[in-house]
């Protein structure tokens, strides 16, 4: 049985041109060496599996290769670098702090810089999950980081950059590391099956790439999984079986029946998704990016951002030109809120069917709007932007012919005159009324027959008297005393309900006999002086909150002669004021009062 090598060690790479993803830190490393300025001591950080220690064991080898090639890159081919082939180099020690973390692992660390290095220049020292190291360890390490032997070299590792000390980060030249896009990953992948001679369906290692979410690692070991089933041919649907991943077809079916409203269709659709096993988080996070995908093909510009095969980029283009943008838009966000909210629901699956019942209708709610916006209606009276008051759009009547209408009522008689003039509906009349009432509309621009027009001024003037100013003290109290009645809170309720109220004029004086009391009608203030102004028909009514100087100064008083405790007679006494029911208590118990 031959020994098997996964391929995140067989393809690890051995040079910085071989790297993926990391041009950033390979050139700048290789600068470094150009121009003899490598600093002592350097911190990789980034996601896992994007090529920090790769990229540390390059530079160490590097540092002592004694015939470097001229683009700085090691010869593979003096002792020193055949020794570290081999994992045989002194020169170079690897820790891996995650299981060396205390101060007795750095202690030895530090007693093993003392001694030069045997072959080559320098001694390098790589210690990976550099963040799991304790406190403790960090400042045994820091004089040592800090003036190390001239022949000494620390490189640094993690993924968690936030959990190291600033001591030991001010120590370091910090290279951060990019997480591997999809289209690296993938021609990585694909020099891979040249060289395994695995044939491979480009689509099918977008699956891969994507599925490891930037990793490098995780896609050769998803790669290496899907070979050891799928054999020397590598499909798409082997790989989204393999993986337990939604296929494309289903989202495309979705929203094609989305976009013909057939709702039916998509319930279809999702019941045999549910059947397959897929949850349904899993589903609402698929179809979001799916709508997410068809919306950025809608323009030449955005097109770049689509992470996917050809095939399917041609089918994206094809279904965005079907999609309109306000439909994928609002279903985006359906599928957003679905997604926040799925958690919470107790009922899944009818939670994302019924985000897909709205999607199936977002075409049409989407037409009403824009057919609303085109017909000429009497409710266009939109606010100003500048200072909040309405600006009237004059309205859109269409008369029967172009006889000019009156201005004001003829005399008794002529109504039949004027008969052909335009009859505004009963909908339309409530309209008017509206607008007359804010200011928004003249009476004078309103074409209606006359007998129409005595009618809704004789209405409008009962209206106005029906809105009288009904503010004095006595009205005021009522109102006043039918809100605390709804306020939950039993502190603000009592506080409104022993409130004392004085009207002068316009200002409506609220007494009440405590600091707290104060305080918990003025919390309300803004609340109830919108009810009351409202209630009372009156704008310009204000409010002030007093405290009772009176029943201050009784407050005052009333410590010093309340100084001692109560004694248990006494606390007694005053219960049975508050709840009589206690004598009976007492007597039917037999109870006794203690000391």
């Amino acid at each position: 049985m031959s020994h098997f090598i996964v391929s995140a060690r067989k393809y690890r790479p051995q040079r910085f041109q071989d790297v993926v993803g990391q041009a950033h830190v390979a050139g700048t490393l290789k600068n470094a060496l150009a121009s003899g300025q490598v600093a002592h001591a350097f911190l990789f950080t980034g996601p896992r599996g994007v090529g920090k220690t790769t990229c540390a064991r390059i530079l160490a080898k590097i540092l002592n290769c004694e015939n470097r090639t001229p683009e700085f890159e090691a010869c593979n081919e003096c002792s020193s670098c055949k020794s570290f082939n081999e994992n045989a180099s002194f020169n170079i020690i690897e820790l891996d702090a995650a299981s060396n973390n205390s101060v007795e692992h750095i202690r030895a660390l530090t007693e093993q810089v003392r001694f030069q290095p045997q072959q080559g220049k320098y001694k390098v020292f790589i210690i990976d999950e550099v963040h799991m190291l304790s406190n403790q360890a960090f400042n045994a390490f820091l004089k040592t980081l800090e003036e190390p032997p001239p022949y000494a070299i620390f490189i640094l590792a993690t993924t968690e950059k936030h959990k190291i000390i600033p001591t030991i980060l001010s120590r370091c030249q910090i290279f951060d590391f990019r997480r591997i896009t999809v289209a690296d990953t993938v021609a990585h992948l694909k020099s891979i099956c040249a060289q395994e001679h695995i044939e491979a369906e480009e689509d099918a290692l977008h699956i891969i790439a994507q599925k490891a979410d930037g990793a490098l690692r995780d896609a050769l070991s998803i790669f290496d999984r899907i070979t050891s089933g799928a054999g020397k041919k590598i499909t798409y649907d082997a790989v989204i079986e393999n993986l337990n991943v939604l296929d494309y077809d289903y989202f495309f079916q979705i929203t094609d029946a989305l976009l013909a409203e057939d709702a039916s269709a998509v319930m279809n659709h999702f019941d045999e998704i549910l059947r397959k096993g897929f949850d349904p988080e899993v589903f609402v996070l698929g179809l979001a990016e799916h709508l997410r995908n068809v919306l950025v093909c809608k323009d030449k510009a955005t097109i770049g951002l689509l992470e996917v095969g050809e095939n399917l980029r041609e089918r994206y283009k094809q279904q965005a030109a079907l999609a309109p943008s306000s439909f994928l838009l609002t279903a985006l966000n359906l599928a957003n809120e679905c997604d926040i909210h799925f958690k919470m629901a107790r009922h899944k699956r009818l939670h994302v069917e019924m985000a897909l019942l709205k999607m199936c209708h977002v075409g049409r709610a989407v037409k009403g709007a824009e057919l609303e916006k085109k017909t000429p209606d009497l409710r266009n009276a939109a606010p100003s932007a500048a200072n909040g008051t309405r600006e009237t759009t004059p309205i859109q009547a269409k008369p029967l012919d172009t006889t000019p209408l009156p201005v004001v009522p003829p005399p008794p008689g002529s109504v039949k005159e004027v008969s052909n003039a335009h009859t505004l509906s009963s909908k339309d009349m409530v309209d008017v009324r509206k607008g007359l009432r804010q200011g928004t509309m003249k009476v004078e621009s309103i074409p209606m027959r006359l007998d129409a027009f005595d009618q809704l001024v004789e209405e409008e003037e009962i209206h106005r008297a029906s809105l009288e100013s009904r503010l004095n003290l006595e009205n005021a109290r009522m109102e006043w005393n039918a809100y605390a009645a709804l306020i939950d809170s039993n502190l603000v309720r009592i506080a409104l309900t022993n409130a004392e109220l004085r009207l002068e004029d316009k200002l409506l004086k609220v007494i009440v006999g405590t600091t707290i009391e104060q305080n918990n009608v003025k919390g309300e203030m803004a609340r109830i002086l919108d009810v009351l102004r409202k209630r009372l028909h009156d704008n310009a009514l204000k409010m002030e909150v007093v405290l009772d100087e009176q029943k201050q100064a009784q407050q005052a008083q009333q410590p010093a002669r309340a100084a001692r405790p109560l004694t248990n007679r006494e606390k007694l006494d005053k219960m049975k004021e508050i709840n009589p029911a206690i004598e009976d208590l007492i007597r039917r118990f037999d109870l006794k009062l203690g000391e």
